[in-house]
C-alpha cells in the first residue's frame, strides 16, 4: 500500500469521526495517532488533508452540493461525504497530484469503506467537479505539493 493511499484512508477516518465528535482538532488527531505508527510523510499528508478539509469545509460542501444533483450533502452517507471532501480538497489545493489520481483513489476508498455503489456515486460527482478545474486532469499542475495547514 502506498504511503499516500494509507494517509488518505487515515484522513477520511479522522474526518468521519469529526462529523460526529466535535472538539479540538489537535486532540482528535493526537488520539487518532496513538494506535498507529505512520511515517512522518504519511502523517504529514494525512494531517494536511484533514486540516485543509476542516479549514475549507463550507466551500467543499458547497461544491459537493453543486455537483451532487438531487442530493443534499447532509443526507449523503458520512463515509462518501468525507471521501469526497478530502478528494475535492486535494483536487483544489494539491497541484502536485493529478486530479484523475485523486478521483481513482477516492473511488477505491469509497468501494472499500462503503461498497460498489458508493464508488460509482463518488466517481460521478468528482468527475463533474474535475471538468470545472482550471488545470489538466492527467498531469500535475505547476507549483509545489499541497501546503500543510496550520491548526484552525
Amino acid at each position: 500500500m502506498s504511503t499516500r493511499h494509507e494517509a488518505r484512508q487515515w484522513a477520511v477516518q479522522v474526518l468521519f469521526q469529526r462529523d460526529f465528535n466535535h472538539g479540538e482538532l489537535a486532540d482528535a488527531l493526537a488520539e487518532f495517532w496513538l494506535e498507529r505508527k505512520p511515517s512522518a510523510h504519511a502523517r504529514g499528508f494525512a494531517e494536511t488533508l484533514v486540516r485543509g478539509v476542516e479549514q475549507h469545509r463550507a466551500e467543499l460542501d458547497e461544491l459537493l452540493q453543486r455537483y451532487a444533483e438531487n442530493w443534499d450533502v447532509k443526507r449523503m452517507g458520512a463515509v462518501d461525504r468525507n471521501v469526497m471532501r478530502a478528494a475535492l480538497y486535494e483536487m483544489l489545493y494539491c497541484p502536485d497530484i493529478p486530479p484523475v489520481v485523486t478521483i481513482n483513489e477516492a473511488v477505491e476508498m469509497a468501494k472499500e469503506f462503503s461498497g460498489m455503489e458508493s464508488g460509482k456515486f463518488v466517481n460521478g460527482i468528482l468527475d463533474r467537479a474535475r471538468k470545472d478545474l482550471p488545470r489538466p486532469a492527467r498531469t500535475a499542475a505547476g507549483g509545489g505539493p499541497c501546503a500543510p495547514h496550520s491548526e484552525t
